[in-house]
């Protein structure tokens, strides 16, 4: 995904960003036979909200019922797991040991993220490597039928509805590959944001003019800093359990034993 300063600054205003769900949304299902249907009555939907035939009909070309994101979502465990249970899962301890090599070899980038956002790279770094192992995986399924799977089930409709909004927003300015691949949720890049984030949140870490969640390092590092900074980071303040900071950490993922093992992680990373 990639997006230009001045692209950036006209897609920061556009309508979609804060587009409220209407109240005769296209109707929610629980499995695969109503998809086609919702589908086609979402379009009209989204037509009438003034999202373009052309978009609408480029973006949903290839889209189709995802079961593994279903699967996904029904099956999510890391909310029941021990903070031990999820630190051998996640790989907690490979994190520490490779994420402090991350943070040597990539030592002046960190230092320019933490003056401009006041994050330093411990967090950053734990949740780049939980979530892609550093980028080396970033999911299989394709992006906008596992957000509009999401939109269409009827567990959370509203919430990914917008982000499905967030997506042909996306797709829309050209920033978003209607082939695009990741996460089961919908989630992109080497930090994994969901679409309303990185319209919300992408920034341009390198300094080259684009915003490349997926190509980019830095660019996914600057994201994941400036949306803890959306969050309420205050910089210099402690981001353990109990500490101003760890309330940001907190937005990332709603799992208490994920928010801590953020928090342990980057501590043992950065030293404090």
């Amino acid at each position: 995904m990639r997006m230009t300063k001045s692209g950036w600054a006209a897609l920061a205003g556009a309508l979609l960003m804060t587009m409220p769900v209407a109240a005769n949304a296209a109707q929610c299902g629980n499995g695969p036979a109503g998809f086609p249907a919702w589908v086609e009555q979402f379009k009209q939907e989204a037509e009438g909200r003034g999202v373009s035939r052309a978009v609408l009909d480029r973006a949903f070309a290839d889209v189709h019922y995802n079961q593994p994101t279903i699967r996904a979502d029904r099956g999510q465990k890391s909310f029941k797991l021990s903070f031990d249970e999820f630190m051998r899962k996640r790989g907690g301890q490979t994190v520490i040991s490779r994420g402090k090599g991350m943070k040597q070899a990539n030592a002046a980038l960190f230092a320019n993220i933490e003056r401009k956002y006041g994050v330093p790279a411990g967090p950053l770094i734990a949740i780049w490597g939980m979530e892609t192992g550093f980028g080396s995986y970033m999911g299989q399924e394709h992006t906008l039928s596992a957000v509009s799977t999401l939109a269409y089930d009827c567990r959370r409709t509203e919430y990914f509805t917008d982000q499905l909004y967030a997506a042909l927003q996306l797709v829309g300015e050209g920033y978003l590959s209607t082939s695009a691949h990741g996460a089961a949720h919908g989630e992109i890049g080497q930090t994994q944001f969901l679409p309303r984030n990185v319209v919300n949140f992408g920034a341009d870490g390198d300094g080259n003019g684009r915003i490349d969640l997926v190509g980019s390092r830095a660019d996914a590092l600057a994201s994941t800093a400036n949306f803890l900074r959306g969050h309420g980071w205050r910089p210099g303040e402690g981001y353990q359990p109990g500490q101003p900071n760890f309330a940001a950490i907190a937005g990332w993922n709603a799992a208490v034993v994920y928010q801590q093992a953020i928090a342990y992680i980057g501590q043992q990373i950065d030293g404090k």
